[in-house]
């Protein structure tokens, strides 16, 4: 990996990271005000417990061998001697993944605020990153879903719906909330949280490029302007719906404009980013709205703004996708449908740089 692409991954690694405090402030301040910290240590756990096992084995199972289609194994575990490989490529590129896998488990606690101790939380979180998450990282970067041509460039599949799905079975095995819910307690909260996390998201999308170049710039601005015309869209249909817009509409569509881009982000240009924002702001508008018809109790609307923008922005792909991107990756030496693995791959040790390791299971 070139200096500047090094570079640009560990700030991008960084931004990840931050997005997870930012996370836990947007949770924070939607939530009951006697919740709030259980919140944020909910979501500051994941950051101190997701990183170790993923270097541990996490990275290694969603991974390594990477001629595997359903699950790596501990050709990496405790990622061996990578750190003595190439010139950091590699290392950073795992970090980066690892940022990642912190804020998927994250994003589930907005759907059981106020019914999930923090103990059962600490044996949730990590039974769930290896049951789940890692399994199907390893489908969609590298797997049977990305061999198929399951397009996600910065995970709207293996994140946000991941978490969606999750959030929303949660909710089903812990059943409703004793008490009525309220509304945000501290709304100066979830504004912060979500200019957090929108400066995140930056790292999230243009650093899934993994290499300082117009990929990633285009996937820069494709996360700035969904994000905003999400925002503006949510807050239009509150207009026309309900007389008046409001801080929360504002807030959640930002993050439901930036969810519907994240699959889509590097493989898109042009009107294509306004139209998924504004598709995914109206959409979302209503589907938070689902779980009163339905009755399930997804407190902080996980479901709404993860899982159906997630799905909108995994749709809209087929719609929008440029083609100059896939000739251009063609012609780097990836395959006509491209996945985020086939880049990623390239700063990953190869099989033969792994070759000298032990490949026995410790």
């Amino acid at each position: 990996m070139e200096p500047a692409g090094l570079t640009w991954v560990l700030i991008s690694s960084a931004l990840v990271l931050f997005m997870t405090p930012g996370l836990a402030f947007f949770y924070g301040g939607m939530d009951r005000r006697r919740n709030v910290l259980n919140m944020l240590m909910m979501n500051f756990y994941c950051i101190l417990a997701v990183p170790v096992l993923w270097m541990l084995a996490g990275y290694s199972l969603a991974q390594v061998p990477f001629e595997s289609d359903w699950i790596g194994g501990f050709d990496a575990f405790a990622l061996g001697d990578l750190t003595t490989v190439g010139d950091g490529g590699a290392l950073a590129t795992i970090a980066f993944l690892g940022m990642f896998a912190a804020i998927t488990p994250a994003l589930i606690s907005g759907a059981v605020a106020g019914r999930m101790k923090f103990a059962a939380w600490a044996v949730f979180v990590p039974l769930w990153l290896f049951i789940v998450y890692v399994p199907i990282f390893k489908w969609v970067y590298g797997g049977w879903l990305g061999q198929r041509g399951s397009l996600d460039f910065a995970g709207g599949t293996a994140i946000h719906v991941n978490a969606g799905i999750a959030a929303l079975a949660a909710v089903f095995v812990l059943g409703r909330r004793k008490v009525d819910p309220a509304p945000p307690h501290s709304m100066p909260l979830v504004m912060i949280g979500t200019g957090i996390l929108w400066f995140g998201w930056f790292g999230f999308n243009a650093g899934s490029a993994l290499n300082a170049n117009g990929q990633a710039a285009q996937a820069f601005m494709n996360t700035f302007l969904a994000g905003a015309a999400a925002g503006l869209a949510w807050i239009i249909t509150e207009w026309v719906r309900d007389g008046r817009p409001t801080n929360l509409g504002a807030a959640s569509g930002i993050v439901a404009g930036l969810v519907a881009v994240t699959p889509a982000a590097g493989y898109v240009s042009g009107i294509a980013p306004i139209v998924i924002g504004l598709v995914a702001g109206a959409i979302c508008c209503y589907a938070v709205r689902l779980k009163t018809k339905l009755r399930y109790d997804d407190a902080l609307d996980v479901v709404g703004v993860h899982f159906v923008g997630g799905l909108v922005g995994s749709l809209l792909i087929g719609f929008f996708a440029n083609p100059n991107f896939f000739e251009a990756s063609s012609a780097q030496g990836c395959s006509t449908v491209v996945t985020r693995a086939c880049w990623s791959n390239k700063h990953l040790p190869t099989e033969q740089q792994l070759s000298g390791r032990s490949r026995s299971p410790l």
